[in-house]
């Protein structure tokens, strides 16, 4: 377990009024004003109260009508590459390659060209560069240009010669790597000194700061990113030299075959972490291709994906840390590769026993293709789902992405309404850098889900975002996520343009300012821009701050 910082000394502990808001509180649904004393919330209030308590003892931060918020938490991240992504060349807006191999050749600096973020599928030619293209384009320098879903790369010739992929899994004679061929290019491409990895994770974490998040969790693989790249990540929760960050949840992805092979792996690590589970791949995605489908690709006749793991290895690894009491887990996107893990819930079961299955908590990552036998499963073992709600948002829209792919499977994906209906635990994320660190487009995403029937109600995104998030890592407090007397002091300030309550109903999703519904207020996500952030504070001490809050 990940542990929390050293609480200051009575003498050295700071008190903050916050007053003259809105506090988003289920102690108080109308509060207006918050005490935090060192790292916990002292009390929420009104501000006739507040105005009785101020002493100058307290820095008195005057809120101008802003809310307080319990701080983000995102689910499913990748720190080095979300600063890698940051700082290299953003193909986001790239709609052709000709772009894209004006984009590399207008690169500078030395060593490899990495960028992220191109996406054929809103290209009106979605054909890719050539190997000679792209190594023209570069000057020789290697390339490694992640597709938008980080689950293929364009690669250069010289790249290829490096990382020796020729005849590895996933290589052809164009420029896009799969499977263990793109494992290798990122891993030769990804050869960097530890202060840059380290830069590249401070960069990531402070953009996270900067949009409400006070967690992430961090899904680190062997595949992705080696073992050293997670014991950088979770030497941030100790880090007492620089400045403080958002707390780091630190996954795993490597497969146990067994209880004592489990503990061998975790004592092996060097860091701890909160599981043997994240990106541990059943399958790969949507995008690429590579996801594991009951049925060919709509756009790809003959293809279904891959598997890279069978439901006895899944098995055993999730009965290995069932008896260890600790959470495993699988990325998993398509149907088949939804039949695999179940099948390996039940074969796990047979094996521990149900009851340790659902005490461990597993989580699977993503989780995009589920019917309602599969959702019934995951409810009867206890399995969180961390899902991503821009995914929907980016590809689900009409002649987008998912239907390129499924056609008119494409239509019940993502089902968080079906989620929560069954009780299925759900926790929201980001997989950034495969979408941005940006909590409030996330949660506007769940209420203009393509399927109205999947869409869920501002409170309940926004809880998934939050309070869920700590549930998902089975965190030690559990007040975390909230914004009550004697729970951690772990929230955003956020300068909104108006506060409303969504009213549940089943046919439309209707909004209220009026304050009897005695429901902590929400930003209205309707305006057309998201609430921008002042402050972020983890456990009392500021990670972000906005020099308009103090103005």
């Amino acid at each position: 377990m990940t542990e929390r910082p050293s609480v200051p000394a009575p003498s050295e502990r700071k008190v903050v009024l916050y007053r003259n808001g809105s506090v988003y509180s289920a102690a108080d649904p109308l509060a207006t004003a918050m005490v935090v004393d060192g790292d916990t919330v002292a009390w929420v209030g009104s501000e006739q109260a507040a105005s009785s308590i101020a002493d100058s003892s307290m820095e008195i931060i005057d809120l101008h009508g802003a809310l307080v918020a319990p701080g983000f938490v995102d689910s499913h991240v990748h720190l080095t590459e979300t600063g890698i992504a940051l700082d290299g060349l953003q193909l986001g807006n790239v709609r052709s390659a000709r772009q894209l191999l004006d984009a590399v050749a207008a690169s500078r600096g030395e060593g490899p060209v990495l960028g992220h973020g191109w996406d054929e599928s809103v290209w009106e030619d979605p054909a890719l560069p050539t190997v000679h293209e792209l190594e023209q384009a570069a000057g020789g320098r290697h390339v490694f240009l992640s597709r938008v879903d980080a689950h293929s790369a364009l690669v250069s010739a010289s790249l290829v010669a490096d990382a020796g992929i020729t005849g590895l899994d996933g290589y052809g004679s164009g420029t896009q790597v799969f499977r263990a061929a793109h494992t290798a290019a990122r891993q030769a491409a990804r050869r960097l000194p530890e202060s840059s990895v380290r830069g590249y994770q401070q960069r990531a974490l402070t953009e996270a700061a900067a949009n409400g998040y006070v967690a992430v969790a961090e899904m680190a693989a062997p595949h992705i990113s080696g073992l050293e790249d997670l014991r950088l990540a979770g030497a941030w929760n100790t880090d007492t030299a620089g400045r403080a960050m958002p707390e780091v949840l630190p996954y795993w992805g490597e497969l146990a075959t067994s209880e004592e092979h489990a503990r061998e792996l975790l004592a092996g690590l060097g860091v701890p972490v909160r599981g043997l589970a994240g990106d541990l791949n059943i399958d790969g995605s949507l995008g690429s291709r590579t996801a594991a489908l009951r049925a060919d690709y709509a756009d790809a006749p003959g293809g279904r994906g891959n598997l890279y793991v069978t439901a006895a290895q899944a098995g055993a690894h999730l009965a290995a840390c069932s008896l260890l009491g600790i959470q495993g887990g699988f990325h998993v996107i398509g149907d088949a590769g939804l039949d695999a893990v179940l099948e390996a819930l039940e074969l796990a079961a047979g094996e521990v026993g149900e009851q340790r299955i659902r005490a461990a908590g597993h989580r699977f990552e993503h989780v995009e293709l589920a019917d309602a036998s599969a959702i019934q499963q995951l409810a009867r073992y206890a399995v969180t789902v961390s899902a991503q709600p821009r995914f929907d948002a980016a590809w689900g829209n009409d002649g987008g992405m998912y239907q390129q792919r499924l056609g008119d499977r494409s239509g019940n994906m993502n089902a968080f309404a079906s989620f929560y209906s069954a009780g299925v635990p759900i926790s929201f994320g980001s997989d950034s850098p495969v979408t941005p660190l940006r909590p409030w487009s996330s949660v506007r995403a769940c209420l203009e889900h393509h399927n109205e029937a999947e869409r869920i109600s501002a409170r309940a995104a926004f809880l998934g975002h939050t309070r869920a998030g700590w549930r998902a890592a089975k965190h030690h407090n559990p007040m975390a996520g909230q914004l009550v007397p004697g729970a951690p002091a772990s929230f955003a300030v956020w300068d909104v343009e108006e506060l409303m309550v969504q009213v549940a109903d089943g046919r439309v999703q209707s909004w209220s300012t009026d304050p009897r519904a005695r429901t902590p207020l929400l930003p209205a996500l309707d305006t057309g821009s998201d609430p921008v952030c002042l402050q972020t504070v983890r456990d009392g001490q500021e990670l972000y701050s906005s020099p308009a809050l103090r103005s």
